[in-house]
């Protein structure tokens, strides 16, 4: 299966561009300070259990991000939502990935999760995307759609932050 989208790879460059006819997405969300902030972080994001503690469903085809790895999103328990690995990093202060959808997904468009760590030690995590509805209950929400997806994006960091925090999710 193929992209669904023209513009893969472009959340790579983290400079919030946003290919004509898409919607843009960009949320940061400071997790806390320090190198085990960072790795846990890090990890969390690279093997899945961000998204896993999130409370949908996710099944890949490798326990952890890398180019060309198949994962299929299930929302709600019934809204399947299959992408692909686009690219993946993994550097001292820098570490994630983005993935993009394939046939079937109710949006088009790709979606990035990297976990940074700044000059002065602040760990963040910033969800980067550009979609457009490729399914007709998507276009329908409109707005609503849009909603949901920064929402998705803030809870996240939330996660996130209590998993690199070493804190259990209620």
């Amino acid at each position: 299966m193929s992209f669904t989208y023209d513009a893969v790879g472009v959340t790579r460059e983290q400079s919030g561009t946003c290919p004509p006819g898409f919607h843009p997405l960009h949320v940061r969300t400071r997790l806390g300070e320090g190198e085990p902030v960072f790795r846990r972080a890090a990890e969390a994001v690279l093997t899945w259990e961000m998204h896993r503690s999130l409370g949908v469903g996710l099944d890949a085809g490798a326990d952890r991000a890398a180019p060309g790895v198949d994962v299929t999103v299930t929302l709600a328990g019934v809204i399947k939502a299959p992408c692909r690995v686009v690219w993946a990093v993994e550097e001292p202060r820098r570490a994630g990935w983005a993935y993009g959808t394939l046939p079937g997904h109710p949006e088009c468009g790709e979606e990035s999760f990297v976990v940074d760590r700044t000059g002065d030690g602040t760990v963040w995590l910033t969800v980067t995307a550009f979609s457009r509805p490729a399914k007709w209950y998507a276009r329908a929400g409109g707005a609503a759609t849009r909603g949901l997806q920064h929402a998705y994006a803030r809870r996240c960091g939330t996660v996130l932050r209590r998993l690199a925090a070493g804190e259990a999710e209620d």
